[in-house]
């Protein structure tokens, strides 16, 4: 099997002329960002950056930003892409697990990596104008050399940190063949042919944001960066570009049809869809179906870990179902708080979901945290802290995670089962449910809810009544909110709901 650096030569031998990366006004072909990488590979080699180093990375989707990703994997260096949003402690939590040999980091990432003590002893290479840097990118990239590949399949690739919410984020290094049998997986399940355009707005620090970089240069397609979500800008770049595919987090088909420019933006060029990092619900479904009419629409359910778990092709068609396992995959679903893989939970009993680590996508460990390891991997799998079932058809469905499940009276309430009810109300933007503390219940199934008309608990009450929903999960308290509080990727923050960290409607 190819590294990823060969990987990338041979799209440069095969299209050098075809365009590769678009930023702005900025458009490279394959041959010319190879060169512009083999110089980039020069700069890190004189900051004394070596095989092996990791290079902390602080940037929006920047050309630079993947021209970093790609340097790093021709001269093996693990790239550690971190969360711009970042807050000074957190870095400094991260730069000194990760071992971090250097940082890159552009004006948004400015003040934060000045407030960072680990960052300060570091060579910093400042990008598009930041301040505090020891070197500039534009000198980095200055140096003329030749990219030659360094590493292997085995070598390490990446450091990616999950988000964090619970506790301290961890390190989830991932080696050149599990990066590029995922990005193989992804082209062939999303059915990705050459020439394909995709917008690059899902962060390169999460494995939505890198699928994409990585899946666009097998193809020999364009990867068109655009630095932060905004919707309009999304509307003209897919009008102008010519994208052909998106692979986005709910939230952002939300914010893109919900935006008045939709209906005046040709986006017939998009014709696959696919989503991922959150469930989508049934309501959200439906209106991105009828606004793109795509010929392919994903439902993509995976983890920084593992990067496939399963892929439902029909996400319109059969709502809710994450489909069956990936080309990669094994899945089973086991009994809550069973702790062994052998305990298989019964057809549609809801249990908890683990994928084969033998997988070509899997990790093989967290970084340095054999506490971790012990929790999540028992006897060959992955435990992922999701809830689902299986469905007599054989696909799985998630519920939620095994943290959120609500206990009330006794018995287990999935979140998911009632969200998904709560979206096809006309009324609601956006539904998020919790278990609050009860005296009598223990927890009282509480409903969270964005509107966009005036609407009371009691017609949202009597909505749940007419559903299939059974009584026991039936909301007891509808709180009307401005936002539902969500983490950069899309998912659901429950805990600072929980907390009461939230504004009133």
């Amino acid at each position: 099997m190819f590294d990823l650096g060969r990987t990338f030569l041979a799209t440069v031998e095969r299209s050098p002329d075809a365009v590769a990366v678009v930023e702005g006004e900025r458009r490279l072909s394959y041959a010319q960002w190879y060169n512009e990488i083999a110089r980039v590979i020069g700069g890190l080699a004189a900051c004394g950056l070596r095989a092996g180093d990791r290079l902390a990375v602080v940037l929006q989707n920047r050309l630079e930003m993947a021209s970093l990703h790609w340097a790093c994997q021709f001269a093996g260096i693990v790239v550690t892409p971190l969360n711009w949003r970042i807050k000074a402690e957190e870095l400094d939590y991260c730069l000194v697990d990760s071992g971090a040999s250097a940082i890159a980091f552009d004006a948004i990432a400015a003040n934060v990596v000045a407030g960072a003590g680990a960052a300060c002893s570091l060579p910093r290479i400042a990008i598009g104008g930041a301040e505090g840097g020891t070197t500039r990118f534009e000198d980095l990239s200055a140096r003329s050399t030749k990219a030659v590949p360094v590493a292997g399949p085995e070598d390490p690739s990446l450091l990616l940190y999950t988000s964090g919410t619970t506790g301290r984020p961890k390190g989830v290094p991932r080696r050149h063949r599990a990066e590029r049998a995922a990005a193989l997986a992804h082209l062939a399940q999303n059915l990705y042919r050459r020439g394909e355009r995709t917008l690059g707005i899902m962060p390169l620090y999460h494995t939505m944001g890198v699928r994409s970089l990585l899946s666009m240069a097998l193809v020999d397609g364009i990867f068109v960066c655009l630095p932060r979500f905004d919707a309009a800008a999304a509307l003209r770049l897919i009008a102008d570009e010519g994208i052909t595919n998106l692979y986005l987090v709910p939230t952002l088909y939300h914010d893109l049809i919900s935006h008045p420019d939709f209906a005046q933006t040709d986006t017939s060029s998009v014709r696959k869809l696919g989503f991922a990092g959150a469930a989508m619900p049934e309501g959200l479904l439906k209106r991105v179906e009828a606004a793109f009419q795509p010929d392919l629409f994903v439902n993509h359910y995976g983890s920084s870990e593992v990067y496939t778990f399963t892929i439902e092709p029909r996400a319109a068609a059969k709502p809710g179902s994450a489909g069956k396992a990936g080309l990669n995959q094994r899945i089973r679903v086991v009994r809550l708080g069973a702790g062994s893989p052998e305990v298989f939970a019964a057809l549609g009993e809801e249990g908890e979901i683990i994928a084969d680590m033998a997988g070509d996508e899997a990790f093989d460990g967290y970084w340095q945290r054999p506490d971790a390891d012990a929790r999540a991997i028992r006897g060959g799998w992955y435990f992922t802290g999701d809830t689902g079932y299986v469905d007599v058809d054989g696909d799985l469905f998630v519920t939620g995670r095994v943290d959120d499940m609500i206990i009330s009276g006794g018995e287990n309430v999935s979140p998911g089962d009632i969200e998904s009810v709560l979206s096809l109300h006309p009324s609601i933007a956006e539904v998020a449910v919790v278990g609050l503390p009860d005296e009598r219940w223990g927890q009282r199934v509480a409903a969270f809810v964005k509107r966009t008309a005036a609407i009371e608990g009691e017609m949202l009450d009597a909505w749940c009544r007419a559903s299939n929903l059974a009584d026991y999960k039936r909301p007891r308290e509808y709180i009307f909110v401005a936002e539902i509080p969500k983490s950069p990727v899309g998912k659901i923050l429950r805990r600072l709901l929980v907390a009461g960290d939230y504004c009133k409607d």
